[in-house]
């Protein structure tokens, strides 16, 4: 195994440029990888729910709950299953084994809810599946608030909506704390007495029409085309023209018995910035994207939006963000870079007082060298920079360099008894490789029990230990390869 380090040295040139070369790719590396807070981790979990209005806790659990756990019971890999009844809804929780697969346990949840959904009461609203995925929480929240007509406000932040979620790095851009526009229309009983109409033919009028009717298809000599018979309402004038009745020659339309306005449903949420009242996207990222060149992405399309609106508008409206999740990040990557320069200068001083010049800078060199190694491992296995993976890289900090200490240590040595750097270098990394090579593996042993981990937390500390075997091996070749040839061609 120590004839790896007779071959470097004999081929100096090329593991010189081979350095330049990982140092460059573990650089532009650094600067293309997703950044983020938390690990992308996929919880085994689904959470199905049901809609129902008007039902209470106990009828929820006794009608609803009950037939779900009954049929879901028998999910291959379920693990535990939790029902919840609440006045207005069912929800029942399902955790899974970890590799599960999960294309396969949906289609199965679907027919059992299906089962399911024969038994409820009438009333009952479709149900959903849902999952949990820490990447589609929003990683920032742009705020519109002004003191002008909510339905402007809301005509603002739906052409917003469209610029976002035209971005390719941009999942959705969901609007919250806004109201549904509705159409109202408000029965008048004295002129739907007057007219001689009654509720039951209001009723089945309105039914009847908004839809979109086909008609079949027509086959001719030049070919064969779809017929569709247009009833749908595409304005609110054509609701007020819809006929009820006919009284003679004259049609009594909708709007000749009843108050048509434009408005919006009652709210059911709020949202707001800075104490008052706003109209909130919640922009989510797709995966694999950088969380900071995304931040940066959507306020230059918030700018560029902005200066597409007239004076009076951009007076009226104050744009803001919140929950903006690349500050955080910015600043971990920060803290990263500055511990970095900081163990680097660190160990610099100490081997300086120890060993000299020469050696401080060599040791020196391991580190930034080993971590960008390391974020070239990531780019090809395309892995993210989260805050575990930062934790990683700080906590390797002061092993990294142990193997170069005591080959830099050894080689001085050898010089001072008067042999030839690069024969010294050579040497010292022939006669320390084993002893390294032990001890990098004792420290590995102690993180690969970590890969093993189980359940959810094994998923989120999982980059722990793999962050440490790429930087412990990253600064055993450094030590063994890349220190000999640069401390024997420095000399």
């Amino acid at each position: 195994m120590t004839g790896i380090v007779d071959w470097a040295a004999g081929r100096a040139r090329m593991v010189i440029a081979f350095i330049i070369l990982s140092i460059l790719a573990g650089a532009f590396a650094y600067a293309g990888l997703p950044k983020e807070g938390e690990p992308d981790i996929e919880i085994p979990a689904l959470f199905v729910s049901v809609p129902f209005p008007g039902i209470s806790a106990e009828d929820s659990e006794k009608l609803l709950v009950r037939p779900m756990e009954t049929e879901l019971s028998d999910l291959d890999g379920l693990k535990t299953m939790t029902g919840t009844a609440a006045e207005g809804y069912a929800i029942v929780v399902l955790e899974f084994e970890f590799g599960w697969n999960k294309p396969q346990i949906i289609a199965d949840v679907r027919d059992a809810m299906t089962k399911a959904e024969a038994q409820f009461p009438e009333g009952a609203d479709q149900y959903t599946i849902d999952e949990f995925n820490f990447s589609e929480f929003p990683i920032i929240i742009v705020n519109l608030t002004g003191a002008l007509p909510e339905r402007t406000l809301l005509r603002v932040a739906k052409d917003l909506q469209d610029r976002l979620e035209g971005l390719e790095p941009v999942l959705e851009a969901a609007l919250t704390g806004h109201r549904d526009e509705m159409v109202e229309v408000v029965i008048d009983p004295l002129r739907l007495e007057a007219y001689n109409v009654t509720a039951g033919d209001l009723i089945n009028v309105v039914v009847n029409n908004n839809q979109l009717i086909a008609a079949g298809e027509v086959e001719t000599a030049t070919g064969a085309f779809a017929v569709k018979i247009p009833s749908s309402f595409d304005e609110q004038q054509d609701i007020y023209n819809l006929p009820v009745k006919t009284d003679g020659d004259r049609v009594v339309t909708l709007g000749d018995i009843a108050d048509i306005r434009l408005t919006f449903e009652d709210r059911a949420g709020t949202a707001r910035f800075n104490g008052e009242t706003t109209v909130a996207l919640q922009v989510v990222k797709r995966k694999g994207f950088n969380i900071l060149d995304l931040a940066d992405l959507v306020k230059a399309e918030i700018a560029a939006e902005q200066a597409t609106w007239p004076k009076e508008l951009k007076d009226a409206i104050t744009v803001g963000t919140s929950n903006d999740q690349s500050r955080i990040i910015e600043s971990m990557v920060s803290q990263l870079e500055g511990s970095v320069l900081t163990a680097i200068a660190l160990v610099m001083i100490v081997v300086l007082a120890a060993l000299g010049s020469r050696s401080a800078l060599l040791v020196g060199f391991a580190i930034p060298t080993s971590f960008l190694m390391t974020f070239a491992l990531f780019a090809v296995m395309g892995v993210a920079i989260s805050n575990i993976v930062m934790f990683g890289l700080i906590l390797a900090v002061g092993m990294l360099v142990d193997g170069a200490v005591v080959v830099v240590e050894y080689a001085d040595k050898r010089i001072q008894e008067g042999t030839g750097p690069m024969t010294a270098y050579t040497e010292a990394a022939k006669r320390m490789f084993w002893p390294i090579a032990a001890s990098t593996a004792t420290t590995l042993c102690a993180f690969l029990p970590m890969l093993f981990w189980p359940g959810v937390p094994g998923e989120f500390m999982g980059m722990l230990p793999v962050t440490m075997i790429f930087v412990l091996i990253a600064s055993f070749i450094v030590a063994i390869v890349f220190l000999p040839v640069m401390g024997g061609v420095a000399g």
